[in-house]
């Protein structure tokens, strides 16, 4: 029974996820990435614009990605390192609890990026679709001997 609700709780943690990170992405994007830019420069972020157009490509892309399932792997490291880097220079001098600004929130964030991106994503995710379409793996042709 466990077994047939996987790809299912997969699905809506994918969906959460996915959703999430668009309207952040999304709020970032429609504020300006100049905005979000001076914005990250004064919260002492490294290289600010390059950081803000890497942050909103992450969430908006990454999000529509973790819907689908597709890329996620790649996808769940991206949005970790976003992620962590946001703990590392903005949250985690207001310690835990995010009430007080500090870094609970963006660490479950990473934690669930890790977990999606690395969970193979279900049945219902592309990258099973096209990853697994063939079934098991053949065992590789040998080499032709050298004349």
């Amino acid at each position: 029974m466990i077994a047939r609700l996987q790809p299912v709780g997969l699905l809506i943690g994918r969906v959460v996820l996915g959703v999430v990170f668009i309207a952040h992405g999304w709020q970032k994007w429609t504020g300006g990435l100049d905005a979000t830019a001076q914005g990250f420069e004064s919260m002492g972020i490294p290289a600010p614009t390059l950081s803000a157009y890497f942050t909103v490509f992450s969430e908006l892309v990454g999000g529509a990605l973790l819907i689908v399932g597709a890329l996620l792997p790649l996808v769940g490291l991206a949005l970790a390192g976003v992620m962590l880097g946001a703990m590392y220079f903005v949250h985690l001098d207001g310690g835990f609890f995010s009430r007080d600004g500090g870094y609970e929130y963006v660490l479950v964030l990473a934690a669930a990026s890790i977990a999606i991106g690395f969970s193979g994503g279900g049945l219902l995710a592309l990258d099973n679709l096209w990853l697994n379409k063939k079934g098991a793996p053949q065992a590789a042709e040998p080499a032709p001997a050298a004349a």
